[in-house]
């Protein structure tokens, strides 16, 4: 199996790369194993000083990491820089504040002392999204590691460059290389992995199906599980709003990412009698969007991630017009077009 970075701009494969063989995957979570048993006896001060170290090298290397972001999944080179520097916060913020979060509890019973203490557990899996391939992870790394615990991620495998890089400033900031693993691995493996009694927890964002799956998994196991899950967020308009703000506020909201967001707005109530004006608003703010090249800097939302992704999106708006929808606005691919932007 090959995990490919096709860059949804060009239509090009960027890199290819060999999928790890079981051995080699349980080569790396043995070796996970082993590093939780010195990692979690090190000093919270410790690991702030390498959390911090990271926390630099992300903003030094954000420019290199937003390209990473723009060829990998067409994000657009300014909002990458920004969700670097996301990252970089998130970081520092877990350096700064873990020792308090994780200190022990006194409670009051008839016992003459009574506490809560918080322990890590051990090797951590990560199945993360490629919408923001560099925030999902780092919002899972960073407090699992200051924790104590060590990490094993499965990213989405048209990131693999993203996931490589991230591995390398953990790395490089001084992390154990066994505390933080990057596992190129299809999803075929995910379940292999959560029945091994190495693995102590594991998170996922991303569909449904998926969490279900994994939640089945893991659940049989017995293992702590924390799912993000779809949604369908409501972006709600009364009579009574300012129009104007409404309508630049909800182009935003759906545009975000290109659309690619679990928090972006997906459905729209508008109150009857300011349908029309708030429709006409919504739609020069839109056309007012700039989409491109997400290596050119004046780009505001680039492609969709995947060609199947945007040949999914164009049947559901053919399937919907069927069904009585109107189109308000054409999208859709010029010609000629970059694969991957849809309707």
């Amino acid at each position: 199996m090959a995990i490919e970075s096709f860059n949804p701009y060009t239509g090009r494969v960027e890199r290819r790369f060999r999928a790890f063989s079981w051995s080699k995957t349980e080569r790396i979570l043995a070796q996970a194993h082993r590093a939780f048993g010195e990692w979690r006896t090190t000093s919270f001060a410790h690991r702030a000083g390498l959390m911090r170290r990271a926390a630099a090298l992300l903003r030094e290397r954000q420019d290199e990491l937003a390209r990473l972001m723009a060829l990998e999944m067409g994000k657009p080179v300014v909002d990458g820089r920004a969700e670097v520097q996301k990252c970089a916060l998130t970081c520092d913020y877990y350096a700064e504040h873990a020792e308090h979060f994780l200190a022990d509890e006194e409670i009051k019973t008839e016992a003459q002392r009574s506490f809560i203490a918080h322990e890590p557990i051990g090797v951590v899996l990560a199945v993360m999204p490629w919408n923001f391939p560099f925030w999902q992870v780092v919002r899972f790394a960073a407090p699992a590691l200051m924790a104590g615990n060590v990490g094993l991620l499965k990213h989405a495998s048209n990131v693999p460059q993203c996931a490589l890089a991230l591995e390398q400033i953990f790395h490089d900031a001084g992390f154990p290389p066994a505390a933080f693993r990057a596992l190129l691995i299809g999803s075929d493996v995910v379940g292999k992995l959560i029945e091994d009694d190495r693995v102590k927890a594991v998170t996922l964002t991303g569909s449904e199906p998926a969490g279900a799956q994994v939640a089945a998994t893991a659940g049989r196991e017995i293992k702590k599980t924390v799912l993000e899950l779809g949604g369908s967020d409501a972006f709600i308009v009364l009579v009574d709003a300012d129009l104007e703000l409404a309508a630049k506020t909800a182009a935003q909201a759906r545009m975000i990412n290109a659309g690619q967001s679990c928090i972006a707005a997906k459905r729209f109530i508008i109150e009857k009698p300011v349908l029309k004006e708030f429709v006409a608003k919504m739609k020069t703010h839109l056309l007012n969007f700039r989409p491109g090249d997400p290596l050119d800097e004046a780009t505001q939302y680039g492609p969709l991630a995947r060609p199947d992704l945007a040949d999914e999106l164009t049947q559901q708006v053919e399937d919907s017009v069927k069904q009585g929808a109107k189109v308000e606005l054409f999208g859709g691919r010029a010609n000629p077009a970059p694969p991957c932007f849809g309707p």
